[in-house]
């Protein structure tokens, strides 16, 4: 799933190349995906680009104050071409969820814009809304981790207040905006915490270790990202992984072998000499350490 710093990446890409280009069409292949009625997506056709900016996980695209907002779920991305097909899209027989046309007046330059979505489970969301803010994911979104507002401090009173296991509160977008299972992992990872220590018992030292990570993390994810077209991002992420789907595989710190613990639909992985005191964590959704 696309998290903060590639979502960022992806913002910032796109705004590079579509700021002050026109839309000129709009193609809905899933209806499903279209989250919103009114305004009705054809509004956006005619408009000019004036920034591409990410809120959470979410990418938000200005069109003279009307906004087509998508959110990537787990299998989605974009793919921009400046040599777009004119093949009309079969409904329902492509993983291509909606294509954008735009023209580039500066250069005469065609672009195409795909937001596709592999697998058949759809998730991929999008909406044309007036402001961001009338988007429900956006509307309950917690603070920016990489905001100057979120201090340790502020970070510390979250985790004070929390019973829940320390990954899934890093999860938690109503909670901290951005950071999926990816990252989470890797956080924890870097701050030698077990993904499943309760937060509010993490004693004052091991919340700053944890903040200091957070942030070191984040940064240097989104600093790699950078000025990455939206075709490398993907590579550039797996790249810079130390456990987060590295199972069976050493740790890059001490060598010891990645643990996974697998959920349902999901499942996280971990360093046990890093993160445990050496500990193997059971394999199953109520997992306790293994006697």
């Amino acid at each position: 799933m696309p998290e903060l710093p590639e979502v960022h990446g992806l913002c910032m890409y796109l705004d590079t190349q579509l700021h002050g280009a026109t839309l000129t069409e709009v193609r809905i292949n899933s209806f499903s995906a279209l989250k919103t009625a009114d305004p009705p997506y054809t509004a956006l056709e005619g408009r000019t680009v004036q920034g591409v900016q990410r809120i959470g996980k979410f990418v938000c695209v200005d069109l003279d104050g009307l906004f087509f907002v998508f959110h990537l779920a787990k299998a989605g991305w974009v793919r921009y071409t400046e040599h777009p097909s004119s093949a009309g899209l079969r409904m329902g027989k492509s993983n291509i969820s909606a294509r954008l046309l735009f023209h580039r007046a500066s250069d005469d330059a065609h672009i195409g814009m795909d937001l596709t979505e592999a697998g058949t489970k759809k998730s991929l969301a999008i909406y044309v809304v007036r402001d961001p803010q009338e988007v429900p994911g956006i509307a309950t979104l917690g603070p920016e981790p990489l905001s100057p507002d979120f201090d340790e401090a502020a970070f510390a009173a979250i985790l004070k207040s929390s019973p829940q296991q320390i990954k899934g509160l890093l999860r938690s977008q109503s909670v901290i905006a951005g950071i999926g299972n990816a990252y989470s992992d890797e956080i924890l990872h870097a701050a030698r915490i077990s993904p499943f220590a309760i937060a509010k018992s993490l004693d004052q030292e091991t919340v700053a270790r944890l903040y200091q990570s957070l942030q070191e993390v984040l940064i240097g994810a989104v600093n790699a990202a950078a000025g990455k077209p939206s075709s490398e991002l993907k590579d550039t992420k797996r790249s810079n992984f130390r456990v987060h789907a590295r199972t069976g595989l050493p740790c890059p710190v001490c060598g010891e072998t990645v643990r996974e613990v697998s959920f349902a639909d999901t499942s996280l992985q971990y360093c046990p000499h890093c993160q445990t005191n050496g500990k193997i964590l059971a394999d199953r959704r109520t997992s306790r350490f293994l006697k």
